[in-house]
């Protein structure tokens, strides 16, 4: 029954008590409740609606990313950084819909057989076809590959901040088709498509794992493969700080991660027909925000007492760790714990930077740290407030998907490197990416930074 004939019905049913038929409009009230039907499309339209606003909004983070990474490099690098985010968005939105999407669902293509599934292109609903040609039991087909097709991208955008001012653009574009394509979409499966994690009681409600970690994960086997930029690391050991070019950029594109963040995990909710769905995205919306707030109050204090003064690219990354930190369970804690949460992941990249400069990774925005250490830390402490997780089965969980994407993705930095290469020359470098690569400068006014 459509919406624009039970409103008439609803209007009858509320008039006749008025004119003395009470009898009659409970009759026209039974019906209508008994057919189920406005409620049930009414879930299917409010459900769908949440994915395609949780869409935009997570879509809304890959200028997030861009603005921050952009102002985290040097200004000879900048259009460069700007390029690969717009780029590396596009190739994931074609490589989702032509594999990925088909890969991650059903979640046991590789164990039950599901060749197919390897070439089956994405369809969606016909044109024109609304709720009464479709199982109204969920939401669109479109809003939903809409919505995941976001988390795909997002992984992507991860691994381009790390690798930053040293690797040339079109590797890496191809770097990202095989991510988004096929390595994003079978780990995803493992657990968003009903796959053997999710059978084992892993819990990853918005991706702390899936996808931040994932990216974490790709971004540390590339670092690895690339090696530092030109200068950062001294022979005796020493660490040269490289500024970045804009930390208004930076600064923006923290804050427009963080709006993002609530369409990634307040949509990861699935669900918004019922009082208890919106209730629940609503103390998402409020977890998710406690723990941004935690993880940058954390970051500024222990850089004060660490270093003498507070450290803006510390504070911003806190407040992107304590985000990471609550995406795998955002909806259990309560308010102070997911403070807390986030404040350890603020911890986390505090005393994490600096290690992995002991290491000689050099990970220019700090995407390592926040994805990889803190989304383990947000996986790890789900046990603590759902009691239907426990933490040996997130370790494990954590640990295979780790193992998964970062040795597929060594693999494919490996072959690349050896097939048409990763680095610029010195030269290049020196001189800048934005001139090397593309031509032009983001700032063609000021000398190089």
């Amino acid at each position: 029954m459509k919406l624009n004939k039970i409103l008439p019905l609803a209007v009858v049913a509320a008039a006749l008590p008025a004119l003395g038929v009470a009898q009659e409009a409970a009759e026209v009230a039974e019906v209508v409740v008994a057919t189920g039907e406005p409620a049930e499309q009414t879930a299917f339209i409010l459900t769908t609606l949440l994915f395609l606003i949780g869409g935009f909004l997570v879509f809304w983070m890959a200028a997030g990313f861009a603005m921050l990474e952009a102002g985290l490099v040097r200004s000879k690098n900048v259009s460069m950084q700007l390029m690969k985010n717009i780029s590396l968005f596009s190739i994931a939105a074609i490589m989702y819909y032509l594999v990925g999407y088909g890969l991650m669902y059903p979640g046991e293509w590789l164990v039950e057989g599901y060749i197919g599934q390897f070439f089956a292109i994405t369809s969606l609903e016909p044109v024109g076809v609304g709720a009464d040609g479709v199982d109204v039991g969920y939401a669109s087909a479109g809003s939903d590959f809409f919505f995941q097709l976001m988390f795909c991208a997002t992984t992507a955008s991860i691994v381009s901040g790390a690798l930053a001012e040293r690797l040339k653009l079109w590797p890496f574009l191809l770097f990202v088709v095989v991510l988004t394509g096929f390595i994003y979409p079978i780990e995803a499966s493992w657990q968003w498509g009903g796959g053997w994690l999710s059978e084992m009681g892993f819990s990853d409600f918005a991706g702390s794992t899936l996808v931040h970690a994932a990216g974490g994960f790709a971004a540390l086997a590339g670092a690895i493969v690339l090696g530092p930029r030109i200068g950062k690391y001294g022979k005796d050991g020493k660490v040269t700080p490289i500024p970045g070019s804009n930390l208004a950029l930076a600064t923006l594109g923290t804050f427009i991660l963080w709006l993002g963040w609530f369409g990634f995990n307040g949509g990861s909710q699935l669900a918004m027909g019922t009082i208890a769905d919106v209730s629940d995205v609503s103390r998402i919306f409020a977890n998710t925000n406690a723990a941004a707030a935690g993880g940058a109050v954390t970051a500024l204090i222990l850089t004060q007492l660490t270093y003498g003064k507070p450290d803006l690219t510390m504070v911003l990354n806190g407040a992107l760790a304590g985000l990471v930190s609550i995406t795998a369970e955002p909806l259990a804690p309560s308010l102070t714990e997911a403070t807390l949460i986030g404040a350890v992941g603020g911890l986390i990249v505090v005393f994490t930077v600096p290690l992995l400069d002991k290491f000689r990774i050099d990970d220019v925005v700090g995407a390592i740290p926040v994805h990889l250490f803190a989304g383990f830390w947000g996986t790890f402490i789900v046990a603590w407030s759902n009691s239907d997780a426990n933490y040996v089965t997130q370790i494990v969980g954590f640990a295979a998907i780790g193992a998964f994407v970062f040795i597929t993705s060594l693999i494919t930095f490996l072959i690349i490197k050896g097939v048409m290469g990763l680095r610029v020359s010195e030269e290049d470098e020196i001189n800048g990416l934005d001139m090397a690569e593309l031509g032009m400068e983001a700032y063609p006014e000021f000398h190089k930074g």
